[in-house]
């Protein structure tokens, strides 16, 4: 059995699912589509959803459908955020509206335009906060945004996700070996 699948999700107040081919979450933060596997069944009780499988068969898709719902409904209600710091001098960020400006030691600024449903703070031009009700979407866009300059093992430079641990490795001693 699914240790995930069977957990019940707890629906908080404000918050409606529609069962259908697709659930449906609406909450005050946005409206999110959750794919309903074939095989798969959705119970409401009490301010509760439960999931349960046909037969053993499905039992991925079990877990793997209530961890997305639980996503959906913590997202459309509580929402989600996500932690980035760019470390580096003269490495900084400016948000406009819906366009973020990048400014990473490359020759010229970048630009990345941000997907609806994904707000970005900025806190002293190097600690950036993004905020979001969809967990894929928000996770996709502080990936990109790290990829614009992953962090330096060497020089500890670069976007780095808050708390992330990373290996300083040591350079080339440059006296030891080579021609005489």
């Amino acid at each position: 059995m699914s240790r995930v699948g069977k957990k019940p999700i707890p629906v908080p107040s404000g918050v409606k699912v529609q069962v259908g081919d697709q659930l449906q979450v609406q909450g005050p933060k946005g409206t999110l589509q959750v794919p309903l596997p074939a095989g798969i069944r959705v119970q409401q009780n009490d301010g509760k959803l439960e999931l349960l499988r046909d037969s053993d068969e499905h039992a991925a898709l079990h877990g793997l459908t209530r961890a997305l719902l639980a996503n959906a409904v913590q997202g459309v209600s509580a929402g989600f955020t996500r932690e980035l710091d760019i470390v580096g001098i003269g490495y900084r960020a400016d948000v406009k509206g819906k366009l973020a400006t990048f400014t990473l030691g490359y020759s010229h600024p970048i630009e990345v335009l941000l997907p609806d449903g994904v707000d970005l703070k900025i806190d002293k031009q190097t600690h950036l906060v993004l905020t979001g009700y969809d967990r894929q979407a928000l996770g996709q866009v502080a990936a990109n945004i790290r990829a614009l300059r992953k962090p330096d093992p060497y020089k500890n430079k670069g976007i780095r996700y808050t708390g992330e641990a990373l290996k300083k490795k040591v350079g080339k001693s440059g006296a030891t070996g080579g021609k005489k």
